[in-house]
């Protein structure tokens, strides 16, 4: 099935969605318009089954097809926005100072609302397709509050499908992978104690600063040294506070960043090794250090069967050559991977075109790729429940 001539007829409607929701960002769970505006939309188009609160403000529609009993798909977008300042200077602009869709799930939402108006309209297939609309993917676990909302449970989904747009792809083309496609993020706080005094006598004073400094230099040795270089290891250090004045040296300086991993098992290994090489460090000047490690959102990894079906799905709409099914991984993180590790499913990337990148001040959703979204997603569905 090729590029859905309905969905193409859709564009300006789901672009003024698409324009409505950028210009009316809400963060996190703190969402409440968005979600009313799309379970409004999902009432419309006579959804079996729409609820809200799942996850907190997360909704959920139930489309039942019109063949029959059968499974549960699941199709997953995300709702919130990022905490910047806008600059893109398009008339849809975010009205709300501070905020703004620099990541593009306003595209995500709009393009899973027009295929579930399309689905609600045709019910070509057998079972249930469940759309997952889901806030606070932007670091505050939306997914994963969802999961142990037991929303697969409620609804039966046996599989889950989420997408994701990509700058710098074309529009009309899709990639993904088996595995590991998105890497976990855990993020990291280390003190280093040392004993403060006078910038003129710093040989009285077991200096905080000089310490971070080498612990900064240790902790790439873990990346360097003691992991395999064929796995992915990505630690950045991003924040560095000590000190108040140009001639005291400070007791303490505090450090910050973040850690990227693609297995479980160096993630293990970067838990323990930063603990370990942060109060060494400090031990050899005469300091000590503090860390606590937090771990984030886990590796998104991609089932295989699953993986292969929607590169199948894509490359119906698309054509064989705008289809690349063994991209490499990316070290950013996605919540998807509670959902992911709850169910078997695949999560793809469509492409948004020559824009600039993702939370950028000035980024924005490309609607051209709105046909592409909507045409992925209900070909994914009649195709999974094909009756």
């Amino acid at each position: 099935m090729p590029l859905i001539n309905r969905a193409t007829d859709m564009l300006e409607e789901v672009s003024g969605w698409r324009r409505h929701i950028h210009q009316n960002p809400e963060l996190l769970y703190d969402v409440v318009k968005t979600s009313a505006f799309v379970a409004g939309k999902l009432k419309e188009f006579g959804c079996d089954v729409v609820e809200t609160g799942i996850g907190r403000t997360g909704v959920v529609g139930l489309i039942k097809g019109r063949h029959g009993e059968g499974p549960t798909v699941g199709l997953r977008a995300d709702m919130d926005a990022l905490p910047i300042s806008e600059t893109s200077g398009v008339p849809w602009a975010s009205n709300t100072p501070g905020k703004m869709h620099a990541c593009g799930h306003d595209g995500h939402t709009a393009m899973l609302l027009g295929a579930a108006q399309y689905l609600a309209e045709t019910r070509n297939y057998k079972g249930s397709v469940a759309v997952i609309f889901q806030p606070a993917e932007e670091g505050g676990g939306g997914g994963l509050a969802m999961v142990r909302d037991g929303m697969m449970e409620k609804f039966a989904i046996s599989e889950v499908y989420g997408m994701h747009n990509m700058p710098g792809l074309p529009v009309g083309h899709f990639t993904t992978r088996k595995g590991s496609i998105m890497a976990a993020a855990d993020q990291f706080d280390i003190t280093v104690i040392g004993r403060g005094g006078h910038a003129s006598t710093p040989h009285k004073t077991i200096d905080p600063i000089v310490i971070a400094a080498h612990v900064i230099i240790a902790l790439q040795s873990l990346v360097s040294r003691q992991t395999d270089p064929l796995e992915s290891l990505v630690i950045s250090v991003t924040m560095m506070r000590g000190g108040d004045a140009y001639n005291v040296i400070p007791n303490e300086v505090k450090l910050s960043g973040t850690v990227r991993t693609l297995s479980p098992e160096v993630r293990d290994l970067a838990a323990t090794r930063i603990e370990e090489v942060a109060s060494a460090t400090a031990a050899i000047y005469g300091g000590s250090a503090k860390v606590n490690y937090v771990r984030g959102y886990p590796v998104t990894v991609n089932h295989d069967r699953e993986t292969d079906f929607v590169v199948s799905v894509a490359r119906n709409v698309a054509g064989t050559a705008a289809v690349e099914g063994e991209v490499a991984p990316l070290m950013g993180a996605e919540d998807f991977s509670y959902m992911l590790e709850s169910r078997p499913g695949a999560f793809v990337f469509i492409g948004n075109g020559d824009t600039p990148i993702l939370h950028h001040s000035s980024y924005d959703f490309n609607d051209e790729a709105i046909p592409y979204g909507i045409s992925y997603w209900v070909t994914l569905a009649e195709t999974a429940l094909a009756a």
